[in-house]
């Protein structure tokens, strides 16, 4: 168990039962929480949801979920428009939330689950777990110290190939179900809050491209939301920097790459390669290995196995769920707490894909994002 502050176990209900709502599952029971219970995308597949879930018992509908009282907390697994109707609805039960993200298809709605959020006095996180990877935490440790010197470009990206045919496809493709941005909304905006969340500084503008390689995929619907987008930036501090997201990268199965260029060193930090972080200097170059008794405290309170024993991505979304069941039994009061994406975050995300769309859709015209989230 990550949090080890934990004052009890907390009880939590499942709302979609694909390959998220097992990843949740898988996290609860590591952060010694329950899963009470699951309810699939149909009142019939409810014996389903137990089934990918492992949940006690399996519901028919939603209403009934936000009607128990052994809940807790609900993690949201279900389809991007469906998120903020399910969010609000079960704050306005009583429950703290995890929602999966995007926490919804536009800024304004992300605004409007964090309004019920605050209304009813309750929590909700979003599940930006990249930050929970030991060696993600070390290389925000390593900026706040200074040793990047003067920051002067970042750049890197988030390549997919599971969309690189078109005989692929998925309810993500679908606007209606996914809403206007696909590839940015899904994966960039992980890239982006880990940008944000290790260096401190904040996205101040953007000039954006996006571009749809298959206009129509399996199933002959046409498709409108983007495959892949190149994003051009400047922060409010003044940096530089360039992302390329993509889906339809071939053989590139789940690459989140960070490089941040500084006076002093360079940094990067690979998804794929996740027990490293490379640092870059003047003299040369090395890769720092996650060993606990190395690192920074933070990533040594995430790095619970010992240095070559590899911790990966399910192990990241644990030390999410942990964090954040700790952060609603206790209400927030520990350094760790802080580092939580909680609905600010998604609210972030949803303002910069806003940003993104908006400039793409006007001849990559910058578009400021100081004003918004």
């Amino acid at each position: 168990m990550t949090s080890s502050a934990r004052t009890r176990s907390l009880r939590a209900g499942i709302i979609g039962a694909g390959f998220m709502g097992a990843t949740h599952a898988r996290a609860i029971r590591a952060s010694g929480g329950r899963v009470v219970a699951a309810v699939g995308s149909t009142a019939s597949k409810a014996d389903a949801a137990v089934a990918v879930t492992g949940a006690e018992l399996g519901l028919a509908t939603v209403d009934e979920l936000f009607a128990r009282d052994d809940i807790d907390v609900i993690h949201i697994c279900t389809p991007n428009s469906t998120h903020e109707s399910l969010a609000v609805r079960a704050l306005e039960a009583g429950k703290n939330i995890v929602c999966e993200k995007p926490l919804a298809t536009s800024a304004d709605s992300a605004n409007r689950v964090l309004d019920a959020a605050s209304y009813k006095n309750l929590l909700g996180t979003v599940p930006f777990v990249y930050r929970f990877h030991p060696m993600v935490r070390e290389l925000r440790a390593r900026v706040a110290r200074g040793e990047l010197g003067t920051p002067s470009v970042v750049h890197g990206g988030y390549l997919q190939d599971w969309l690189a045919s078109a005989s692929s496809t998925n309810w993500r493709v679908d606007s209606v179900a996914g809403g206007a941005s696909r590839a940015f909304a899904d994966i960039g905006s992980h890239w982006f809050d880990l940008f944000e969340f290790v260096t401190g500084d904040r996205v101040a503008r953007v000039s954006a491209q996006t571009s749809t390689i298959f206009g129509e995929r399996a199933g002959g619907s046409s498709v409108t939301t983007e495959d892949a987008a190149s994003v051009h930036f400047t922060t409010e501090a003044g940096v530089i920097g360039t992302m390329v997201v993509s889906q339809v990268a071939a053989g590139r199965k789940n690459r989140l790459h960070l490089e941040l260029s500084g006076t002093q060193s360079s940094f990067s930090f690979d998804q794929e390669d996740a027990e490293h972080l490379w640092m870059g200097r003047d003299d040369g170059g090395v890769n720092l290995a996650r060993d606990p008794g190395q690192l920074s405290p933070e990533a040594a309170r995430l790095s619970f196995l010992p240095g070559g024993h590899p911790q990966g991505y399910q192990d990241a979304f644990n030390a999410f769920v942990s964090d954040s069941h700790a952060l609603f039994a206790r209400s927030g009061t520990t350094e760790s707490d802080a580092a939580v994406p909680q609905l600010s975050a998604g609210v972030r995300a949803a303002t910069l894909c806003d940003a993104v769309i908006a400039s793409a859709h006007d001849d990559s015209a910058w578009v400021s994002t100081t004003t918004l989230a």
